[in-house]
């Protein structure tokens, strides 16, 4: 019940600094962004593999294994999922800054790769289009780590184990920036298409 009643004053509060927008722009963010990104189809696929990896480590070891197992690890990792976009996109909009990853103009390995990995705590105003610290995603990334203590069991209601689930969810996130930056190169290593970039 805790963890509902979290989301939902989150839900609430978000909802009203979440801009909405005629354009439909990724980098911006608005209520449909949100709402896309943050129960889409993609969005449950990340939550059922994260699930499925610590389903693995038989992480955390109280909730055991089969199916039930199972749901409640998908169920923490998409409680997490759902409160780090709220937050993320709460703050981000609170402070005009940009959502989404905004592949680079860059040519050569080493610049994309450190674009790629810089983006995760960088981003750009959506007014003037200036560089800034990411707080949004920063904030999602730890906020959600510690709410998700809430409905952890004892071994893991931690500020450590919350820190380090921030953290983690930090690294998949500059994961997944390096893979769309890189994207068009690993579709078609020696097709035309490679010098293409992806939202």
């Amino acid at each position: 019940m805790r963890p509902i009643l979290l989301v939902s004053i989150l839900l609430t509060l978000s909802a009203s600094t979440i801009t909405t927008a005629s354009v439909p722009d990724p980098h911006k963010p608005t209520r449909r962004n949100y709402v896309r990104h943050t129960f889409g189809a993609p969005a449950i696929g990340k939550s059922a593999a994260g699930a499925g990896i610590q389903q693995l480590r038989h992480s955390p070891k109280e909730w055991g294994q089969g199916a039930g197992g199972f749901a409640k690890r998908l169920g923490s990792g998409f409680g997490t999922h759902v409160v780090n976009n709220t937050i993320h996109y709460g703050v981000s909009s609170w402070r005009h800054e940009e959502v989404g990853y905004r592949p680079s103009d860059k040519t050569g390995f080493g610049p994309r790769m450190k674009y790629a990995l810089m983006s995760t705590v960088v981003t750009r105003k959506t007014t003037s289009g200036k560089k800034t610290v990411a707080t949004g995603e920063l904030s999602g990334a730890f906020g959600s780590g510690m709410i998700s203590r809430a409905w952890q069991p004892a071994s893991t209601c931690t500020v450590a184990s919350g820190a380090a689930t921030g953290g983690v969810i930090l690294g998949v996130d500059a994961g997944t920036h390096v893979i769309k930056e890189f994207w068009p190169e690993i579709r078609h290593p020696l097709g035309r298409h490679a010098s293409k970039r992806v939202n």
